[in-house]
């Protein structure tokens, strides 16, 4: 028996009444971390701003079956996301609090049927279960981007209530159809098909993991099936409903193209298939810098224990699938998070005591130190011309405050005993750091509210407006317009433009600040890696002075 399975480590929790209290406080420290580092600045182009945008013009227009983008249907997403910002905004009223308020509770679910699912797999581990909420909030990349109003975070509650009704209780429990169907709906509701794959492949194995289903394979599949087609159903009603409202181009993209196209041959974010593989210690940072869990790996008994067997039959079917298929993003692993660290929890309970006892965080204590040592140094490397990246400039006028602060998480780590604990408290503090300093510093190159207000102040005057690339909504929640934006990319079609809208206002991105000011601008500010200029459409005109480029 491991350090941690008898409760002896510090890692591990007190058995009786503590644990319960103990999991409730890191619960409420976690969700006023994620409180202050969401509020710190406002939404991000363009994943939240597309996201506000679409509820927005759904809001404004009324249809609440069909999602618009810049005045067309959009058929990218499902609604259940936009519906449950719209309940908020009927309370509330239209604004992007509520969204963000949403984005955390539903973070803070994801970490309670986490756990719920630990005490289902490992019901005689209270370490595990102790363990896999903490791990999952500790997850840098999970952390950061759960403080974007997307919708894998929502899908990942999904998933797990779809697993958790798979496996209602330990041992011969028999699965809870009625709610596996009930979750499948929302799931397929929250992200569409890509539901399936996320929960239907841990159904396909279950007489892999699930005693019941290895007893019952046939009562298993029927009604499996019969929750699955249940399911699809109501993904069907909505999108024959939505198709009805939307037309025949909509229903073609939503019933066909953003299927099919995804799967085979994605039009977006296409990978190698091995692309995963590297991705994937980032996902789980910074535990990937913790020698423990990694050595009780190779500890865990998987032909004995079926909550191990449940996690391999989760993870290692749906890695494979997106690894088929051809678009690929970090992000599309969220719902996996909670599986990743429910792993890491069993490996701790399997972790060698003598040879982790020695080792310790130290991997995680270096990159800490190296970090913070970094940051303290910057302002120097900086006023000797030694960086050049924007960024890491702007990070200089604040940076050696929190580059004291990393040295100080390095000395917590440092410290002897409670080896979970200060790893997720350093990653907490860690995170929110980050996040506080890329709001001091970085946070102006993705403020649109500025220029959201010049172009709602064209829109109420009447002027159309072109966007001189592919348009992503990142302006219309900001500026709640409500007319679409004209968008073509290239110097011929704006200028084409230009010269059929005189009065209009163009948007253009150019590449460098002294061709963002060559000519005279409504608005100018860095955006993301570019810069952002807006300028009257008359200034693209032959007869200008001076030119605009």
């Amino acid at each position: 028996m491991s350090d941690v399975e008898a409760g002896c480590h510090p890692a591990s929790p007190a058995r009786g009444p503590a644990a319960p209290g103990r999991i409730a406080g890191w619960l409420a420290l976690w969700f006023g971390v994620a409180l202050v580092a969401i509020f710190q600045h406002g939404p991000v182009p363009m994943y939240s701003t597309r996201t506000l945008a679409v509820a927005w013009e759904m809001w404004q227009r009324h249809s609440f079956l069909v999602p618009y983008l810049n005045g067309a249907p959009y058929s990218d997403k499902v609604p259940l996301l936009y519906w449950l910002i719209h309940a908020g905004w009927a309370i509330t009223g239209v604004g992007d609090g509520w969204p963000r308020l949403l984005e955390v509770l539903l973070g803070g679910l994801q970490l309670v049927l986490c756990l719920q699912l630990a005490r289902r797999l490992f019901p005689d581990r209270p370490a595990v279960a102790y363990a896999a909420p903490l791990l999952l909030m500790s997850f840098s990349y999970a952390f950061e981007f759960g403080l974007q109003s997307m919708y894998e975070v929502l899908l990942a509650d999904c998933v797990l209530a779809a697993l958790l009704a798979l496996r209602p209780g330990p041992g011969e429990a028999r699965p809870h159809l009625p709610g596996f169907a009930v979750a499948l709906a929302l799931g397929l509701l929250a992200k569409g098909p890509v539901m399936l794959l996320h929960a239907g492949l841990p159904w396909l194995f279950g007489p892999l993991w699930q005693p019941w289903a290895a007893r019952h394979r046939g009562r298993w599949y029927g009604t499996g099936a019969i929750a699955v087609l249940a399911a699809l159903a109501v993904l069907l009603a909505w999108a024959l409903s939505a198709s009805a409202v939307g037309g025949e181009a909509y229903r073609q993209q939503l019933l066909f193209h953003q299927t099919a196209g995804r799967v085979v041959d994605a039009f977006a974010h296409r990978q190698p298939f091995w692309w995963y593989l590297p991705v994937l210690p980032m996902l789980v940072f910074p535990f990937v810098l913790w020698p423990r869990p990694w050595l009780g790996m190779a500890a865990l008994p998987l032909r004995r224990d079926d909550g191990l067997r449940f996690l391999v039959a989760w993870l290692a079917p749906v890695l494979l699938g997106f690894s088929l298929v051809s678009g690929k993003q970090a992000y599309y692993l969220l719902p996996e998070f909670a599986g990743f660290a429910l792993l890491l929890a069993a490996a701790l309970a399997h972790a060698p005591t003598t040879a982790t006892r020695r080792l310790g965080p130290w991997p995680l204590a270096l990159f800490t130190l190296l970090l913070g040592i970094g940051l303290l140094a910057l302002p120097t490397l900086v006023a000797r011309g030694m960086v050049h990246s924007p960024m890491l400039q702007s990070f200089a006028t604040h940076s050696r405050g929190f580059g004291v602060g990393f040295v100080l998480l390095t000395a917590l780590l440092a410290t002897r005993g409670a080896e979970l604990e200060k790893i997720v408290l350093t990653a907490l503090l860690g995170a929110l750091a980050i996040n506080t300093l890329f709001t001091l510093t970085w946070w102006h190159a993705f403020d649109l509210r500025d220029a959201s207000a010049v172009l709602a102040r064209a829109e109420a005057d009447g002027r159309p407006i072109f966007n001189n690339e592919g348009y992503n909504g990142q302006f219309t929640f900001a500026g709640r317009l409500t007319r679409p934006i004209d968008e073509a990319a290239g110097p011929v079609a704006l200028h084409q433009w230009a010269s059929a809208h005189p009065q209009g206002v163009v948007v253009t991105y150019p590449k460098t600040e002294a061709e963002a000011r060559a000519c005279p601008a409504l608005h100018v500010q860095r955006f993301r890696g570019v810069w952002l200029a807006i300028r009257p459409a008359a200034a693209y005109l032959p007869r200008a002075a001076p030119p605009c480029p």
